[in-house]
């Protein structure tokens, strides 16, 4: 399996680079990385805003050589155009039957989460926590193929629409945490550190 990583967006709600904010020992993308720990031959990192800061991170992340996958970052240009256009961005990428997607800051996600969900077949496998779907999601090659060849002004969601889905019921509030603003950011620390 592979997955993708979203990582160009502005953080503007936050007032902060927030995939490069810190999260115990990490930063928050790293976080988010470190979940396909022993799942994922590769990761790709799809990048926009900041694109030198998301490499840099990168490679200090590969430096530490902790991981069994391989990390890729690219670069898409159109990330000002909104998500779906990183998504597509990403999916160019790649080459494995199933992956997974989240976007970069959600990283309280329970690694065993990421397990389980890789276990299900279906075309859409969604986390579910207190009926609220979340991430990361595992897609089939069917969608990936879909989602290349839809308008970039699309979304995911209109995508999705079109699949069965797959929800899997987590106790795992991780799923649907992430770090859109400082609020979030310190609500996320408090979480880390007392769950």
């Amino acid at each position: 399996m592979e997955a993708i990583v979203l990582a160009a967006g502005y953080s503007s709600r936050a007032n902060a680079f927030k995939m490069t904010l810190q999260l115990g020992q990490m930063t928050v993308l790293e976080q988010t990385i470190s979940k396909f720990e022993g799942l994922c031959s590769r990761v790709i990192v799809v990048a926009g805003f900041k694109m030198e800061l998301i490499q840099e991170e990168m490679a200090k992340v590969c430096n530490k050589n902790a991981y069994s996958f391989q990390v890729k970052v690219v670069y898409n240009e159109n990330f000002n155009q909104g998500m779906f256009t990183s998504i597509q961005r990403g999916c160019k990428e790649i080459n494995a039957p199933a992956f997974f997607i989240t976007p970069g800051d959600c990283p309280l996600v329970k690694k065993e989460t990421v397990q389980l969900i890789s276990k299900y077949k279906g075309n859409v496998v969604i986390p579910s926590c207190n009926y609220k779907g979340g991430h990361p999601i595992k897609l089939s090659s069917e969608v990936k193929q879909k989602i290349l060849d839809t308008n970039p002004e699309s979304n995911l969601r209109e995508v999705l629409g079109g699949f069965e889905k797959e929800y899997v019921d987590v106790d795992d509030p991780g799923v649907i945490m992430d770090v859109d603003t400082l609020d979030d950011y310190q609500k996320a620390i408090d979480y880390y550190h007392f769950r």
